[in-house]
């Protein structure tokens, strides 16, 4: 937040993540409303909404091997689940 304040002409991309446990059609809504409700979140801390844009990728892009009938624990299906704050200008 404080570096979207100091550097205004800084436009950012948020992209939101899930894990696999859900199936793929559940996991893209997932990621969709997290990445909608977190660029919200900017623009209602006075970051303009024309520099702040969000896209879902639900379960297209694990960190690891936990997909589809994969058992992996709590902890390695944690780290799938993210937003991350892209720079696009």
């Amino acid at each position: 937040m404080a570096y979207l304040r100091e550097f205004s002409e800084v436009h950012v991309q948020v992209r939101s993540h899930t894990d696999s446990r859900a199936n793929n059609w559940y996991n893209e809504g997932l990621s969709v409303r997290r990445a909608k409700a977190t660029a919200a979140y900017l623009i209602s801390q006075e970051i303009a909404k024309e520099r702040i844009s969000h896209k879902g990728f639900g379960e297209t892009e694990l960190t690891n091997e936990c997909s589809n009938e994969v058992i992996c624990s709590k902890e390695k299906h944690q780290q799938n689940r993210r937003s991350e704050f892209i720079v696009t200008k």
